[in-house]
């Protein structure tokens, strides 16, 4: 029996992107394995749903997102949330997770910066405050990475993850008037 799965699976070879690692990885804790995916898991149920709502006209419309950097900014934000928690519970240093890692991080960048142009009464909210966060925490992470300090890049990664991503998303939702919390709520 042994020597017939041995026959069988010979000449199978894993792709590429599901290969284990070329180098050591790290990896996350059990409980902030658990944390990223409840995160990850919850914030992107919530976005496809209010998303779902506001553009199938189920939920009031919102003059917000006919401006060009809202738009922009929910359109960038929008696939960082689950790429980003995919990215946090893969297999790490596989050619996979490096090439959509930079999709990611792009994301993040893109996002922050179109985040500078949304103003709501005529200025900045707190919410603008990880606007710097995201763009330092985005430089650290890839100059980790090129330098091999992986424990650093870990920190810089669940910073930019669960701070610049989650606190302001968890805020735009929760703050009355925001265009996900009228999506989702109203």
């Amino acid at each position: 029996m042994t020597t017939l799965t041995t026959k069988l699976t010979a000449g199978f070879k894993l792709p590429n992107f599901l290969s284990a690692p070329a180098r050591p990885s790290f990896d996350l804790s059990p409980r902030l394995r658990a944390l990223v995916m409840i995160a990850a898991t919850t914030m992107t149920l919530l976005t496809v749903y209010g998303l779902g709502r506001g553009l199938l006209g189920f939920a009031p419309d919102h003059s917000n997102i006919r401006h060009l950097a809202i738009a922009i900014h929910v359109t960038t934000v929008l696939p960082a949330i689950p790429l980003g928690g995919y990215l946090l519970l893969a297999p790490k240093g596989t050619k996979w997770h490096k090439k959509l890692g930079k999709v990611w991080v792009a994301l993040m960048l893109i996002t922050a910066t179109s985040a500078i142009f949304i103003q709501t009464g005529g200025g900045f909210s707190f919410i603008h405050l990880f606007i710097p966060m995201t763009f330092w925490a985005s430089y650290k992470l890839i100059a980790t990475a090129r330098r091999g300090d992986m424990k650093g890049h870990r920190k810089e990664i669940l910073s930019l993850y669960l701070g610049a991503l989650m606190i302001p998303g968890i805020a735009s939702m929760a703050i009355p008037g925001r265009l996900m919390n009228v999506w989702l709520f109203w």
